[in-house]
């Protein structure tokens, strides 16, 4: 009985400090885990198919930690904000037109990582993901896409026509903005600032005629164009083997050169894009890379995306090509990162989620005077006709 009492008398003197010699173990762990970090690490990447290349991008691409977790924000952030939208369209709290971009985050995410802030890029519909990978805040893209005056196009702009400084859309045209783009890259030669411009299409434009002209007029003019398919697959419900005689998107520019990359690898589509700016930059001319990707959401959001392609087959792409899951592997397999760290910023994006959509549903909607605004840029105020002749709107340049 005495042992009994001197042993918990024992563990009960000892307990505050044993208490503590653990807390200070834990934060010591804590620390060196932290501490034991990489600070890179090297990854052998896909090679890309050339055409007219002697030389591709780069098969060895470096990922530093900060990097890692910058991509790894970044797409969860997109990744969120898309099923988010897809939540509020079918509250009916957007409506119109809106093109998801989940499953293809590693396309905007890597070609902004390549480039500089004062690189040009323009793009089709699907265009939140290079909104927000442009620097534009999510709570600004889900207030455009309510129709709210906090958005980045004062609620006049929607899914399709989202803006930023050096991002000019979001065209709801199909292949529209690709005589856009080269305009664009024209300026950049003509002012002789050694910028290039990123112009986005998808396979289903890809056809177009307006494209092989701008290829063309690109080519004599040896423009800083870097033109980019995104091929996810499917052209709204038909596969590309159905639309296309020849699949091989990055050899359509026929005497410009191309580059065939892995969409789905945030670090082969950024090695790509330095690649494909390094080439314009030199004054090669332009360039043609083909993203082999893929969506996860129909075409748009009147589309459920089962009627042409099977469940397993988007299940399949999910289990094996996700770019989140691909890039937090990585990571994680190369102590670049650890899974609660990467835990803490999934729970961070849901959270900056959650507050961007309580704004884009609390903000109030543009009153009608403000209906004839930005129609030009730095010009004086004019009048705009209504619906008929006796309604006038004032259209000023800011507000």
């Amino acid at each position: 009985m005495r042992k009994m009492l001197l042993a918990a008398l024992s563990r009960v003197l000892q307990g505050p400090a044993a208490a503590a010699g653990r807390t200070a173990s834990r934060v010591m762990v804590a620390s060196r885990n932290y501490a034991d970090f990489a600070n890179e690490a090297s990854f052998e990447i896909k090679p890309c198919d050339l055409h007219r290349l002697e030389e591709g991008p780069a098969t060895t691409a470096v990922l530093t930690r900060e990097e890692g977790l910058h991509y790894y924000k970044s797409m969860q952030m997109i990744r969120r904000m898309e099923l988010k939208s897809d939540q509020l369209y079918k509250q009916k709290i957007i409506r119109g037109f809106c093109h998801l971009y989940d499953g293809q985050e590693a396309c905007c995410v890597g070609i902004e990582a390549a480039i500089k802030p004062t690189d040009h890029v323009i793009t089709a519909y699907r265009a939140h993901g290079f909104t927000y990978a442009r620097g534009v805040p999510v709570r600004e893209i889900l207030a455009e896409l309510t129709g709210r005056k906090g958005g980045c196009a004062k609620g006049k702009g929607g899914s399709m026509h989202m803006y930023t400084k050096n991002f000019y859309g979001g065209n709801g045209i199909v292949g529209a903005q690709v005589p856009l783009g080269a305009g664009i890259a024209l300026a950049c030669k003509y002012f002789g600032k050694n910028e290039v411009c990123l112009t986005l299409y998808g396979d289903g434009a890809a056809n177009q005629g307006q494209i092989f002209e701008t290829y063309n007029m690109a080519a004599l003019w040896k423009l800083p164009c870097i033109f980019i398919c995104e091929n996810n697959r499917y052209g709204m419900g038909t596969s590309v083997e159905r639309a296309a005689a020849s699949t091989d998107y990055y050899k359509r520019g026929d005497f410009i050169p191309g580059i065939r990359v892995d969409g789905m690898d945030v670090l082969c589509v950024r090695e790509a894009a330095k690649f494909a700016a390094e080439h314009c930059r030199a004054g090669k001319g332009p360039i043609v890379m083909e993203l082999q990707t893929y969506r996860y959401h129909g075409h748009s959001m009147s589309d459920p995306g089962i009627s042409y392609r099977t469940r397993e087959e988007i299940q399949e792409v999910r289990s094996k090509s996700d770019p989140i899951t691909l890039l937090k592997d990585r990571m994680i397999n190369n102590n670049l990162a650890s899974v609660e760290e990467l835990k803490e910023i999934d729970v961070a994006v849901r959270k900056e989620i959650e507050e961007a959509a309580q704004f884009a549903t609390t903000d109030p909607e543009p009153p009608l005077e403000e209906l004839g605004n930005h129609i030009y840029f730095n010009e004086p105020p004019f009048e705009v006709r209504g619906p008929n002749q006796w309604i006038k709107y004032k259209s000023v340049s800011h507000s």
